[in-house]
């Protein structure tokens, strides 16, 4: 099993509860797939470096997970097929991008427990 991070842009049309449907969706399929989800990140509404589709704005999300690789063509089909999806890039990460966002992924942690209990 590899470990993959995808990162997509869901269109900026859509009300909150909206856009976490989406967002749900693509984790259910991701684990009705054999897909093992081991970080998520919501990073919200951003502007985007150029218009897409006539919209300048979008609510970013990235999701890093462990699966086969036939299972990626499969998720960006539907990612494709799926109106609400902008745009989505996925890439495949080598054992020193598993370990960058691992330190990064405690980091931020720490520093939220430090923030907590000041």
């Amino acid at each position: 099993m590899n470990q993959y991070e995808t990162v997509f842009i869901v269109t900026p049309v859509l009300s909150e509860e909206q856009m976490k449907e989406a967002v749900k969706k693509f984790q259910e399929y991701l684990k009705d797939n054999g897909a093992e989800i081991v970080h998520e990140e919501h990073w919200g509404m951003r502007k985007l470096a150029y218009p897409i589709q006539k919209k300048s704005t979008g609510f970013y999300h990235l999701i890093e997970f462990k699966a086969e690789g036939s299972l990626i063509a499969e998720l960006e089909v539907a990612m494709k097929r799926d109106e609400r999806i902008i745009r989505f890039l996925t890439v495949k990460l080598d054992k020193h991008a598993v370990a960058y966002s691992e330190k990064k992924r405690r980091k931020s942690k720490e520093a939220a427990k430090e923030t907590a209990e000041a």
